[in-house]
């Protein structure tokens, strides 16, 4: 009876260490792009990897068929908007690394694009997983992406290939698509 527990034991360390091979770059990315952390100095994101790969390991045995990805992944979002929510109210902004392309979002946007953009959950999981409508996580999805473009597009920010110069204000700022007079779109 021991000896059949200990092997059992050996074989779920070792599908739990080919998993974590496989999946915990890609988890560590995730992490890195919701604390808006640089990629060389991320100890958030580290510490959420870790949470996550922890309570994935804790219910391995449980998972029964379940894709342990998955799990993992909803525990590293959960828990970072707990920490993001409970730290700052769910509309402040953590201290994200200037350099990071998600820096200018709230915690709550970052995660949502991170969810549906990066690891491509649907609409419909993310809803769920964050308690929140359809409707809503189109609306902070298409909210973020548009906040992105827009600072892509301004003075300063690198998006043009310009260095430096004063930010735009949003009044200043064309709409999407708009394009001078004259100029054709290029394919």
């Amino acid at each position: 009876m021991r000896q059949r527990h200990a092997s059992q034991a050996t074989r779920r360390d070792r599908e739990f260490e080919a998993f974590v091979a496989g999946a915990a770059g890609r988890l560590l990315h995730a992490a890195t792009l919701l604390t808006a952390e640089a990629p060389d100095d991320n100890p958030r994101a580290r510490r959420l990897l870790t949470l996550s790969l922890a309570h994935t390991y804790a219910c391995w045995d449980r998972l029964r068929g379940e894709d342990p990805y998955d799990r993992a992944r909803q525990y590293l979002a959960t828990r970072f908007a707990r920490g993001a929510w409970h730290h700052h109210g769910g509309r402040g902004r953590s201290r994200p690394h200037p350099a990071s392309p998600l820096a200018p979002l709230t915690p709550q946007e970052r995660l949502i694009l991170v969810l549906r953009l990066y690891e491509g959950v649907a609409e419909e999981q993310t809803a769920a997983l964050l308690g929140l409508s359809a409707e809503r996580v189109r609306a902070i999805c298409h909210r973020a992406t548009t906040t992105l473009l827009h600072r892509s597009r301004e003075p300063g920010t690198g998006g043009d290939g310009s260095e430096g110069g004063a930010v735009m204000s949003p009044a200043d700022r064309k709409p999407l698509g708009e394009r001078p007079p004259g100029e054709r779109r290029r394919v």
